[in-house]
C-alpha cells in the first residue's frame, strides 16, 4: 500500500457519527443556507481567537481577497507578499485588482523576510500580506511597525497556521484582518472546501458580509460593488463546529508526529544532509506540514517512491513568480535566491494527526535507507 503525505480516513473512521450528524443536524434543520451553523461557528471561531468578528466563506483564496476588497484594496494598489507560497495567495490578490510584490524569505524558517519589507514599499502600496506558513507565523512586530509608520493595512494569511501563536498571541489576531482556508487537509479542516475572514473591526466585518452576498445587505438589494456569491456552506460549517472543539487535540497530535520525526531523523542531519524545520524563537509551531529539505530532493524522491512505495510532496516546487500565469509580473528568476533555491531542496513527509506510528517508522527507516546508499 502506497504510503501518502496525508489520509482522512483514519481521522473519519474515528469521528464518523459526529461527522454524519453534523450532517443529519443540518439537513433536518430547515435552513440550508446561512443558517445556525454558520453563525454558530462564526460566534465560535471568533471567539476561540478572542476577537469579536469572524465570517464564513465559501474558500481559503476568496477569504483573502474579499479581505483585501473589505479594507478597501482594489486596482493597481500594491500588496507585498512573498513567492514561496501556495499560489492561492497571490490568485487572491490578482482576483482583488491588486499587483503582487514579492519579497525573499528566509533560509531557517521560510518565512517572510521582514527585513526586506520596507525597501519594497512604494506609494502605491496599500497593505502588507505574510504568509504563515507550514504552521508557524511570520514576525508580526516589525510588520506592525512598518503599517503604523506608513499608513498600510495588514492582512495574515492563517491557511496554514490554525492554532499557531506567537508570543502567545494567535495567528490572526494581529493583523486588520485574517484569511483562513478549512480545505480538507488543513490543520481544521472541513469535509469539502470552506474559509472564514477574523477581524476586530465592526466596518470590516460589515463590508466582508456584504461582499460574500452579491454586495447585499437586504435580500435582492445590491447596496455596492463588487459583491460575490462566497457563502460558507452550512453542512461545512457544522462539522467544523464540532472539529473546532478538538482542535488543540489535533494540533497536540500534530507536535507529537513532529517530535518523532525529529528523533528519528536527527542522525541524519548535518551541513550537507538534512534539514529539518526550524522552529523561530517566540513561536509555537502546529506542523501543517513537516517540510525537509536536502540538495538531492529529487532523487530521494524517486528512490523512495520506487524502493519504499512511499509518495511524498513538494510545498511548493515554483515560486509562483516562476509560474507562466503571473508572467505579467516581470519578476525575473534570480530576484528571490533564497525562495529559489529552496523550491529545488524542500519536501514534505507524512504529518496528519492520526498517522499511525507503524507507518512513521516506515518514514523514517526508508529515508535512512536512501540517504546511507545514495
Amino acid at each position: 500500500m502506497t504510503t501518502h503525505v496525508w489520509d482522512y480516513l483514519p481521522e473519519y473512521a474515528a469521528e464518523r457519527e459526529d461527522v454524519l450528524d453534523a450532517v443529519q443536524q443540518v439537513f433536518s434543520s430547515g435552513r440550508l443556507v446561512l443558517g445556525e451553523s454558520v453563525r454558530g461557528f462564526e460566534n465560535e471561531f471568533a471567539a476561540y481567537h478572542g476577537l469579536a468578528h469572524c465570517v464564513g466563506v465559501d474558500n481559503g483564496t476568496n477569504a483573502v481577497k474579499l479581505a483585501l476588497e473589505s479594507l478597501g484594496i482594489g486596482r493597481g494598489d500594491e500588496v507585498i507578499t512573498v513567492s514561496n507560497t501556495a499560489a492561492p495567495t497571490v490568485v487572491a490578490i490578482d482576483g482583488a485588482g491588486a499587483v503582487p510584490v514579492f519579497v525573499d524569505v528566509r533560509a531557517e524558517d521560510h518565512l517572510m523576510d521582514t527585513d526586506q519589507v520596507e525597501a519594497a514599499i512604494t506609494p502605491r502600496t496599500k497593505a502588507l500580506l505574510p504568509v504563515h506558513l507550514y504552521g508557524q507565523c511570520v514576525d508580526m512586530e516589525p510588520l506592525q511597525h512598518l503599517a503604523r509608520k506608513h499608513g498600510l493595512a495588514v492582512v495574515e494569511d492563517c491557511a496554514q497556521a490554525h492554532g499557531a501563536r506567537r508570543n502567545g498571541r494567535l495567528a490572526g489576531t494581529t493583523g486588520d484582518a485574517a484569511a483562513f482556508s478549512f480545505y480538507p487537509t488543513k490543520v481544521l479542516g472541513a469535509y469539502g472546501d470552506g474559509g472564514a475572514v477574523l477581524t476586530a473591526s465592526a466596518d470590516t466585518d460589515r463590508a466582508l458580509r456584504r461582499l460574500r452576498y452579491y454586495g447585499m445587505e437586504e435580500v435582492y438589494y445590491v447596496e455596492q460593488t463588487p459583491g460575490h456569491n462566497s457563502r460558507l456552506d452550512e453542512v461545512q460549517a457544522e462539522i467544523l463546529r464540532r472539529k473546532l472543539t478538538r482542535l488543540d487535540a489535533y494540533i497536540a497530535g500534530r507536535r507529537r508526529v513532529a517530535r518523532r520525526y525529529a528523533e528519528g531523523l536527527a542522525d541524519l542531519c548535518g551541513p550537507d544532509g538534512l534539514s529539518l524545520p526550524a522552529v523561530t524563537a517566540g513561536n509555537e509551531h502546529v506542523y501543517y506540514v513537516y517540510v525537509v529539505r536536502h540538495p538531492r530532493r529529487d532523487e530521494i524522491i524517486r528512490v523512495l517512491k520506487e524502493r519504499h512505495d512511499i509518495s511524498l510532496n513538494i510545498s511548493y516546487p515554483w515560486p509562483v513568480h516562476t509560474m507562466r500565469g503571473f508572467a505579467h509580473l516581470g519578476v525575473p528568476t534570480g530576484s528571490l535566491p533564497v525562495t529559489e533555491k529552496l523550491a529545488g531542496e524542500i519536501f514534505s513527509l507524512p504529518m496528519y494527526p492520526s498517522l499511525p506510528e507503524s507507518l512513521q517508522d516506515k518514514v523514517v527507516d526508508a529515508l535512512r535507507d536512501v540517504l546511507t546508499t545514495l
